[in-house]
């Protein structure tokens, strides 16, 4: 995974979520307690993190800075900070060399990373989607390879329902209700 594949998800996520960019985003964002205005902030968030994470290269813990979205910000003013969080971390990422590693709970690749933009992305834009009462499932062929890189023991299935399985998002035939989860960005030693 690329700064691409981040290019592409954020673009997806525009397209989906823009045209509703004038409802009421206060609402609860799918099943989670954040409305759907902070979960798109929280991506923004994420986007941000990553790209300074890859930037600076921190070995031990993440960098001491937050984003912060102005509270009066309208919905179409947070999707143009996620679009600009996502612009840095695809730049972030195409800059990047492949030895380049950064802390994530441990040492992270550019293509960890890139996958948990990716995952951020298109997880919760399926959150927010939900919110807003938009029928939307992520693209199979963007999913397929976050699970790929972040659920190397994920069960086989349409990725789309698998990832959100992963994420304890949805059912998947056979398997109970995921309660927690994380993702394996972290190379092993």
């Amino acid at each position: 995974m690329d700064h691409r594949d981040v290019d592409q998800a954020v673009a997806e996520m525009l397209r989906v979520l823009g045209p509703h960019d004038t409802e009421d985003w206060t609402g609860p964002a799918g099943p989670l307690e954040w409305s759907c205005w902070t979960t798109a902030a929280h991506v923004a968030h994420d986007l941000l993190a990553y790209a300074g994470q890859v930037a600076a290269r921190p070995a031990e813990a993440y960098l001491p800075f937050d984003l912060t979205v102005r509270a009066d910000a309208s919905p179409r003013e947070v999707l143009q900070v996620v679009a600009a969080g996502g612009a840095l971390l695809s730049g972030a990422l195409a800059l990047a060399g492949p030895d380049v590693r950064a802390w994530h709970w441990g040492p992270t690749d550019r293509t960890g990373f890139a996958a948990m933009g990716v995952a951020e992305v298109l997880l919760h834009t399926h959150d927010i989607a939900r919110g807003l009462r938009v029928r939307w499932l992520p693209p199979a062929p963007m999913c397929s390879p976050v699970i790929r890189r972040l659920f190397p023991d994920a069960p086989p299935g349409d990725p789309a329902q698998v990832l959100l399985w992963c994420t304890g998002r949805g059912e998947l035939a056979g398997r109970p209700r995921r309660t927690s989860w994380a993702w394996q960005a972290a190379l092993s030693p």
